[in-house]
């Protein structure tokens, strides 16, 4: 009896521990993410966080999924790969209770040269190629209209397709690709627009090499920043308010600045919002 006793009660301590280790403690800080740029980032951010008396564990995922699970159950305090629309989706078809903590940086779509080098020298006719997916194609066809070359229809935002062309005065060809497919369309289209990663693969230069890209007070980029995600109560915790200040440090827009060559761009509330401002 004695011996069922004592087990009893070491069990009980070794599940009291393990709750507490669980449950974590108020300097460290566990966060999953996904390599590029998302982890790279957060290492930067590390010895900020150490200045404050945190500890940055993080850990890798290579899905979308288990690091929006693993944050709901409370393993983890927080994530960081992924933007808005796709952290609403999985909150409606998962039953999760995910919020945005703040957001870190967006990566551009841009118009970039094929048979042509100039925006100047569109003429009539001409052909851009686009990504078809519903997401990209929008972007693709909003930075299009941003620089005049077409209008859509009131209200088409984010949802645009090539059936929202209200007006395209030089009746350019809106060529519809697969997004991996873009670049190759380089030989034949006047332009391509392509977001940041397959400009990267295609040799291009986003910082020195696109005609134009989404503004920081674009819709767009606004709508598609990569954010920390929390569980929903968590975000005004002070761990989470330090990791957000952190990585919306000078130190790491510098980073971003100079490591990815405009594929990866600092979102800053302050410039979007000043920006915004100065449109109206």
């Amino acid at each position: 009896m004695k011996k069922n006793a004592a087990a009893i009660i070491t069990g009980i301590a070794a599940l009291t521990l393990a709750t507490a280790a669980f449950a974590g403690d108020d300097t460290t800080i566990k966060i999953a993410a996904t390599p590029v740029p998302h982890a790279e980032i957060l290492e930067q951010a590390k010895p900020i966080l150490e200045e404050q008396g945190y500890s940055l564990d993080i850990v890798i995922f290579e899905d979308y999924v288990q690091p929006n699970n693993v944050v709901e159950s409370g393993e983890f305090d927080a994530n960081y790969f992924q933007h808005i629309p796709y952290l609403d989706s999985f909150n409606d078809e998962q039953g999760t209770h995910l919020v945005n903590a703040g957001g870190v940086h967006y990566e551009p779509f841009g118009i970039y040269p094929g048979t042509k080098d100039n925006l100047d020298d569109l003429a009539e006719g001409d052909d851009i190629a686009v990504p078809n997916d519903t997401t990209n194609e929008a972007r693709a066809l909003l930075l299009l209209q941003a620089n005049g070359i077409i209008t859509l229809n009131e209200g088409a935002g984010l949802t645009a397709t090539v059936n929202d062309i209200a007006e395209n005065p030089k009746n350019i060809n809106i060529i519809e690709l697969e997004a991996a497919q873009v670049p190759r369309a380089v030989e034949d289209a006047a332009f391509v627009v392509l977001n940041g990663n397959y400009a990267l693969e295609a040799g291009f230069s986003v910082a020195k090499d696109s005609l134009a890209y989404e503004a920081v007070d674009s819709e767009a980029a606004q709508t598609y920043v990569n954010v920390i995600a929390v569980k929903e109560g968590n975000e005004d915790s002070e761990k989470i308010q330090a990791l957000v200040a952190a990585l919306k440090s000078d130190e790491i827009v510098n980073y971003i600045n100079d490591t990815y060559d405009g594929a990866v761009v600092p979102f800053i509330e302050e410039e979007a919002a000043e920006a915004a401002t100065e449109a109206e």
